[in-house]
């Protein structure tokens, strides 16, 4: 079990090493010239057209449901876990690196849904089909007579391989029942498929597996739904309790901010040498923010495809806002309040979702009951986070076997549903690590075929934009 860890360490190594990083930063640089630094002359557009969906134009869902399932998938774990964990390894200067990331990922999250929505196909049930794999095989053999489907097909099984054995299931409910564990420890335990877990880790695997398989049999329209609902209110109530804590900390707000400033450029000037370099201030920055909003992964479009709209660029914008929220927002809330309260402080000793959790325990401490509250508001923020992340990958993974097996073939699509609840049923049971890990190395084999076809297509992007602004 050791070699196999090593190997995937290894591997994932590779994937996520400095030449992926550097492609979609290169890209994302690409887009944002092209396109005019579209990302902050069209922001305030993007997020009107998010709230305010077209009633016409085809689709399964409004452009707001389209951009909740988005969110969905994209608001997780990783805007709690990940950035603790940026911070943690890289230094305070981490969170502007990722900064930086996301805003030069708004202009590929916009590029990614325009061209979702301009090369989808709907077939003859009215259903609307599209994503990555679609403006890969069309989008490319139009412009250039490139037959690249099987860059395509490539894409749409590791889209399977992350949604099934990792970042949708198993990894995100085994965070939902450790969390729930830490805040209700029952004390008692009992043995299941032999590991020994208690008995509010199996309560809770069990209702999130029977929640989960109520909203994904019911398909896209049902998770859109949910997401609709859920996605805002989580949002809203993770940022209140972030904004309290920085509120209840106002005086220690601007040198936080230099702080994280200072240590982007000269991590040891503030960490004393504690914490990595700026190397690895920016190689953990910008790998948190990428893996956190997913911008160029290829996972965001596939939800833009279904949006009720006949505008593509008009989806890009409203595409774009999802890595705004995620990252623009609420990663830099949750970064704020570890840098505010110095938990990220490595002589503490905490590491990932404990260093947050030490964040919320000193920031609410000047309230009543605020440190014993405290771990009750992150694991409610982590579950309903995590939550929605399985929904979300339910529908990227099973479009991505829809791709590969056909759309008629309902009976797998059946039948991949039920594997993907059994997943997340036994997901408290199993040990992560390796999970982890081959999540991260097959969500970021996504990418490589997907910034293949951003490149070659961005002129296509920068055409369609400049004719739908022409023409406002």
């Amino acid at each position: 079990m050791e070699s196999l860890t090593a190997f995937l360490d290894t591997v994932d190594g590779y994937v996520w090493g400095i030449p992926l990083i550097v492609i979609i930063l290169f890209v994302g640089l690409l887009l944002t010239s092209r396109l005019g630094v579209l990302q902050v002359t069209n922001l305030k557009n993007a997020l009107r057209y998010a709230i305010n969906s077209e009633s016409e134009g085809h689709g399964e869902v409004s452009s707001f449901a389209a951009l909740c399932t988005a969110l969905a998938a994209t608001v997780g774990t990783g805007n709690i876990v990940g950035v603790a964990t940026a911070i943690g390894t890289g230094g305070p200067g981490a969170l502007f690196w990722m900064e930086v990331a996301a805003f030069l990922g708004m202009a590929t999250k916009y590029s990614e849904g325009l061209l979702a929505v301009k090369y989808r196909k709907v077939d003859k049930d009215g259903k609307i089909l599209g994503g990555p794999f679609y403006y890969i095989e069309t989008g490319i053999k139009e412009r250039f007579g490139l037959n690249f489907k099987w860059l395509a097909i490539l894409f749409a099984i590791f889209g399977v391989l992350a949604g099934l054995l990792g970042i949708g299931t198993i990894t995100q409910v085994n965070g939902i029942t450790s969390a729930v564990a830490t805040v209700c420890p029952t004390g008692e335990f009992i043995n299941i498929a032999g590991n020994s877990v208690s008995y509010s880790t199996a309560i809770a695997g069990l209702v999130v597996t029977l929640c989960a398989a109520g909203v994904i049999i019911g398909g896209l329209k049902r998770i859109a739904s949910v997401a609709t609902f859920i996605v805002p209110f989580m949002a809203i109530f993770y940022i209140i309790f972030c904004l309290l804590i920085i509120g209840l900390n106002l005086s220690q707000v601007s040198g936080a901010i230099e702080t994280i400033f200072r240590a982007a450029f000269n991590p040891s000037a503030v960490t004393g040498g504690a914490v990595g370099t700026i190397f690895i201030a920016m190689q953990k920055g910008i790998a948190r923010g990428i893996f956190s909003n997913e911008a160029g992964l290829g996972s965001a479009p596939i939800a833009a495809a279904a949006a009720k709209t006949k505008e593509p660029v008009r989806q890009g914008l409203v595409c774009m806002t999802g890595t705004f929220i995620d990252t623009i927002i609420i990663c830099s809330m949750t970064g704020i309040v570890i840098v505010v309260t110095g938990a990220w402080d490595p002589t503490l000793g905490f590491q990932g979702v404990n260093i947050t959790m030490e964040a919320f325990s000193r920031g609410l401490s000047i309230l009543p009951f605020g440190t014993t509250f405290a771990p009750f508001v992150l694991t409610a923020s982590l579950v309903f986070f995590a939550f929605t992340t399985i929904l979300g990958w339910a529908y990227y993974s099973e479009r991505c076997l829809e791709y590969l097996v056909g759309r008629g073939k309902k009976g797998a699509i059946l039948a991949y549903r039920w594997v993907y609840i059994a997943a997340v049923f036994i997901g408290p049971y199993l040990t992560v690590s390796a999970v982890w890990t081959c999540a991260d190395i097959f969500n970021g084999l996504m990418a490589f075929p997907n910034l293949v076809a951003l490149i070659l297509l961005s002129g296509i992007v920068a055409r369609e934009t400049r004719n739908f602004f022409s023409k406002m």
